[in-house]
């Protein structure tokens, strides 16, 4: 399958955080990267979208749309930064 960069979550993503959540960096479970979302692996298909670290294709985040709700998963993830001000 193919995919494409981080910066296609900024669209599905901006509905739920009043930032531009591309620009933050996650810390990746799987290896410790540090690296902005921008940087990510990012997989759609029918059943939603997958998002893996750009250096060891772990599963970072998950998202799934369905009509008015929508379920946002960072299992991935030990910690994201935001940028303030």
């Amino acid at each position: 399958m193919q995919h494409v960069d981080g910066n296609a979550l900024a669209g599905p993503l901006a509905e739920f955080f009043s930032f531009d959540v591309t620009m933050a960096t996650a810390r990746c479970n799987g290896c410790g990267t540090i690296a902005e979302l921008a940087r990510a692996m990012v997989y759609r298909s029918g059943a939603g979208t997958v998002v893996r670290c750009g250096s060891c294709d772990h599963v970072l985040a998950t998202l799934v749309e369905a009509g008015d709700r929508a379920w946002i998963g960072f299992s991935g993830v030990s910690a994201i930064e935001v940028p303030r001000g």
